[in-house]
């Protein structure tokens, strides 16, 4: 999938055989990416990874993961955006997560949704300028167990 403009950034769905191009695109994550994760995240059916690309260079991705209640149906909760500091204010955020929301439409998801701080403006703006409403403010309450 390719955005409008001709200098706009090109956005891809990564599969299970693309683990290499989420190690090449490290700088797109707050950390760098596990191995195992990496791959358990790409075999899952339900997990998704875009990654926009500025000619070859990974410029941002965002994750999404469906979610499914008995009585609602699925939704697709919005996991991660990121897109490296050379990259920002360019749109680039803005079409990854337009890419996840069209792709969650079109498996069939009933919405979209995420999480993110007040004082994230930069990440307010791009899940606005991409289609998403303001909500209410709701409160995370964390569990952090010991990694294995």
């Amino acid at each position: 999938m390719a955005t409008s403009s001709p200098h706009a950034a090109k956005v891809v769905l990564i599969g299970p055989a693309d683990a290499d191009k989420v190690v090449a695109a490290a700088d797109c994550f707050d950390h760098q990416p596990r191995p195992d994760a990496t791959q358990r995240f790409l075999n899952a059916a339900d997990h998704h990874l875009f990654i926009a690309y500025v000619g070859d260079e990974p410029a941002g991705m965002v994750t999404g993961v469906e979610l499914t209640h008995p009585d609602k149906g699925t939704e697709m909760f919005l996991y991660e955006l990121g897109v490296r500091e050379e990259f920002r204010n360019r749109g680039i955020g803005r079409a990854l997560v337009r890419a996840l929301a069209e792709h969650a439409a079109a498996r069939g998801c009933y919405g979209m949704w995420v999480l993110t701080d007040d004082d994230n403006p930069a990440a307010v703006r791009a899940y606005t300028a991409a289609g998403g409403k303001l909500g209410g403010h709701p409160r995370s309450i964390d569990w952090t167990f010991q990694a294995t």
